[in-house]
């Protein structure tokens, strides 16, 4: 029945000489691995047909109303829902792998031909990432929208290169409400990324509600100022600045994310980073305070004592509570950028040190024989000896620790996953270990710094080295002249960053974002062989057309 009111509708659409002047291309970002277009034949895709499913498949019903939305808002052509139907317009086929051990399989394939479009795929998450490369190859007409779009014949088989493809929001730095971190979302899942790596806590304010512990967010949220003088100058505008997020709202955006196949990786930063905390609780201090929440940025040489108790106390109350609000398998304590000035002449962590018998190695002694800040000092394994701790709470709950890559200097933890961002030594050096790696090198993926070698076409932003879409593009994360093919299998992925000390508006941070988001959904997705950034450049366009449609700012610039 459908394929006669099909072309009844395709009849009367040629007598009353309306054209379809849309009209689907497959050059999409990030492009899928293998696309065989016959572009002598098209399907018509036209209003009043179908996309079928299952019905009884909650997951698939999703997807489908998504499709459903995403095809009427670009082309404007309506299509109507209903139970699995081998003659429907659009078919959404599950066919789960028997045996396959992976159950969240991305693979996927999409055929065009006369008899329609089949989506077909071994899981949930591929049939939505097989619906968003239908909605990406769809037109977005705007006001030259007609009640049908031609879709040239073509055999589709992609999956992702990486397994972990992931972005990180600081929204420690500045606060984003729930509703700009939705879009940021969307956005993502646009892209294919799988991954939304939030960093809730930093010395310039805490945002995670801890129930335990109610003054940690309510007074650790709130700074007195913010620095907003260029560079070095420390001036401030004097007005508070706060917020932070409740359990309730975490756990809306958990279930918003999960709904376009993203994990939230929450992020308590830790033992440096720790300001606002300490400004709640001065006894976790080596010093005792006072510890303001910090109104400028920086590394602080105020950290969490090592060897107060109380300290790993209030660590396993926090990563307890982060725990019961987000299922991720991956927990993500920082690590990073933790001095141990005050650790050196703190008698409590001098004294844990002493218990556990730590000694810096000889190799790495500096002045006064305190050790190398960068090597295996006491000091450093005073933080190891603290990041395992956390690491066996994690794992007892079916977590995973991910640290930055300074949790190397002091040796690493049993199943520590580091992210690489000084570099790519750090990660190297840990997959040489048999560790799992997460490539996020500031030089390649750091989106807080400028996309434009002319800093006066775009906003203030860290007045550093230039990390534009071609640099992003040129990255390649696994390198086969230092690993070895089985060291290889360690890098789980990589991973964009947008921190925002200078990024206060959900505007700056979609500009910051985009289009290198594009640029970096190919090194996360595609094979190395498959790259090209002039092919890319020329692709780009189509996808810049959602990002406008989407309503989210962009740089218009691609460098």
């Amino acid at each position: 029945m459908d394929i006669m009111r099909a072309y009844c509708l395709s009849l009367l659409l040629m007598l009353a000489g309306v054209v379809c002047a849309q009209r689907a291309d497959y050059n999409i970002v990030p492009l899928p691995n293998a696309v065989a277009v016959d572009t002598t034949q098209v399907f018509v895709l036209q209003s009043g047909m179908t996309i079928a499913y299952d019905t009884h498949d909650e997951e698939a019903a999703r997807t489908a109303q998504m499709l459903q939305g995403w095809i009427e808002e670009q082309t404007g052509v309506k299509l109507e829902l209903k139970s699995g139907d081998g003659r429907a317009a659009v078919k959404m086929q599950l066919f789960p792998s028997r045996g396959n051990p992976s159950a969240v399989s991305e693979m996927y394939s999409i055929v065009v031909d006369k008899s329609g479009i089949i989506m077909r795929a071994i899981s949930p998450v591929g049939l939505f990432r097989a619906a968003q490369t239908l909605r990406k190859s769809l037109p977005v007409a705007g006001k030259q929208q007609s009640p049908c779009v031609e879709l040239p014949y073509v055999t589709i088989q992609d999956e992702p290169r990486f397994s972990y493809r992931g972005v990180l929001l600081d929204c420690a730095r500045h606060f984003f409400t729930v509703d700009m971190i939705k879009q940021f979302l969307d956005v993502m899942a646009l892209h294919g990324c799988n991954q939304f790596h939030w960093h809730l806590s930093d010395d310039q304010g805490w945002r995670f509600e801890v129930k335990a512990l109610p003054d940690l967010a309510k007074k650790g949220s709130v700074r007195e100022k913010t620095v907003i003088g260029p560079g070095n100058m420390r001036i401030y505008d004097n007005i508070p600045y706060g917020g932070y997020y409740t359990q309730e709202e975490c756990r809306e955006l958990v279930r918003y994310a999960a709904e376009r196949y993203i994990n939230i990786v929450p992020e308590i930063d830790m033992p440096g980073h720790m300001l606002s905390a300490m400004h709640v609780f001065p006894e976790l201090g080596c010093t005792g305070g006072p510890y303001p929440v910090a109104p400028h940025w920086g590394v602080m040489r105020d950290v969490l004592c090592g060897g107060n108790p109380k300290t790993l106390d209030f660590l396993k109350t926090v990563f307890g509570e982060l725990c019961d609000v987000f299922p991720s398998e991956f927990i993500h304590i920082g690590g990073d950028e933790c001095p141990k000035e005050r650790w050196q002449k703190c008698a409590k962590c001098q004294a844990k040190i002493k218990e556990l018998g730590l000694t810096s190695d000889p190799k790495n002694t500096g002045e006064g024989g305190r050790g190398s800040q960068d090597g295996r000092s006491a000091e450093n394994k005073l933080q190891t000896w603290l990041n395992h701790e956390i690491e066996q709470f994690l794992a007892q709950r079916g977590r995973s620790l991910i640290g930055w890559d300074e949790i190397l200097s002091g040796g690493l933890t049993g199943n520590a996953i580091v992210m690489s961002w000084r570099g790519i030594k750090g990660g190297i050096e840990a997959a040489r270990q048999q560790h799992r790696v997460i490539m996020s090198p500031n030089v390649y993926a750091y989106i807080d710094h400028p996309q434009l070698k002319d800093y006066s076409k775009q906003p203030q932003t860290t007045d550093s080295y230039q990390v534009s879409c071609s640099k992003i593009y040129s990255f390649e994360p696994v390198i086969p002249d230092s690993l070895t093919a089985e060291q290889q299998k360690c890098i789980l992925g990589v991973q964009a960053n947008l921190w925002t000390e200078h990024v206060a508006y959900p505007e700056h941070a979609f500009y910051q974002l985009l289009p290198r988001l594009g640029a970096m959904s190919e090194v996360q997705w595609c094979r190395p062989e498959q790259k090209d950034f002039e092919n890319f450049k020329k692709r780009l366009p189509r996808l810049e057309k959602l990002y406008d449609l989407m309503g989210v700012q962009r740089c218009r610039q691609v460098e």
